[in-house]
């Protein structure tokens, strides 16, 4: 995980790469064998694929030459040269990987697992700043004219308009699997970008803090940072304590908490990624 934080060059490219195959496997493998249209330039080219046999590549790269040639213009060639590098290797792995049902005819199996397989993907690749073009750029050039409606609102309708198109080819049923396989992407790619290191923050605020402290301290080998504070009803003095623990922890700080002061008031928060001593080797 450390090295797909740690930017460079090398990481990049590595990154894009591996990323855009595992989008292709999702489209050729997935996807295009089910009829699950999931939105941008490849969704568009599962759909003519149906009605005239053209390759989605061939599709993909068409379509993405006028969207490019805007954003070099609008965008610089810096915004866009990554992204360039990504379409370009994607476009190469749509037009060489292998195309037969991965999942057989289990449409459940495909759209949760292209979902997975996809997600993976475009997370590596947006992990670079980058994107495949299609609808995400096309988006960001809207977004350059139109700066009163957001980029989400803006790629939620450009992408909604694809998908509504493939209710109306593959029909309703197909179509419900495909936001099936939309949301398990989206969430999978948004995990790799915010990180797989889960934890909980419990905030404790008590009149015992140094003892919860000590045996937090002792018992877990879990630091604790503490805080002055001033209950605002009572105005008496209050301890504040914030300790990150993992998952599994918390039950114990919660007993802890409760041995030492029964009327301690606490909050659990969930922490998407927690780096420091106890939660990352040391790598020196």
């Amino acid at each position: 995980m450390k090295f797909l934080k740690t930017p460079s060059k090398a990481r990049d490219i590595l990154l894009i790469i591996v990323g855009t195959a595992l989008i292709a496997v999702s489209i050729n493998m997935v996807y295009d064998q089910m009829g699950i249209v999931n939105g941008g330039v490849t969704g568009i080219g599962i759909i003519l694929k149906h009605f005239t046999a053209i390759p989605i590549w061939v599709t993909n790269i068409v379509l993405n030459v006028p969207i490019f040639i805007c954003a070099f213009i609008m965008l610089g060639r810096r915004a866009t040269f990554m992204s360039l590098i990504a379409d370009l290797l994607l476009t190469a792995f749509l037009a060489v990987c292998p195309q037969f049902p991965l999942f057989g005819d289990d449409i459940t199996l495909s759209a949760v697992f292209g979902g997975i397989i996809g997600g993976t993907g475009m997370g590596l690749v947006f992990l670079c700043s980058a994107t495949t073009g299609g609808t995400d750029m096309l988006s960001a050039l809207i977004h350059k004219k139109l700066r009163h409606y957001t980029l989400p609102q803006i790629m939620f309708v450009v992408d909604g308009v694809i998908i509504v198109a493939g209710f109306a080819v593959f029909g309703i049923k197909i179509s419900m699997y495909a936001l099936i396989a939309i949301f398990v992407s989206n969430k999978v790619s948004d995990a790799l970008l915010e990180g797989f290191k889960f934890a909980k923050i419990a905030y404790i605020i008590t009149d015992h803090g140094k003892e919860i402290a000590d045996e937090i301290m002792v018992k877990l080998d879990r630091g604790v940072t503490g805080f002055d504070a001033t209950g605002m009803y009572s105005g008496n003095h209050k301890d504040v304590l914030m300790c990150a623990v993992s998952k599994k922890e918390i039950v114990e700080v919660l007993d802890i908490v409760n041995k030492k002061d029964p009327v301690a008031f606490v909050t659990v928060h969930d922490a998407r990624e927690v780096c420091g001593e106890g939660f990352v080797e040391n790598t020196h």
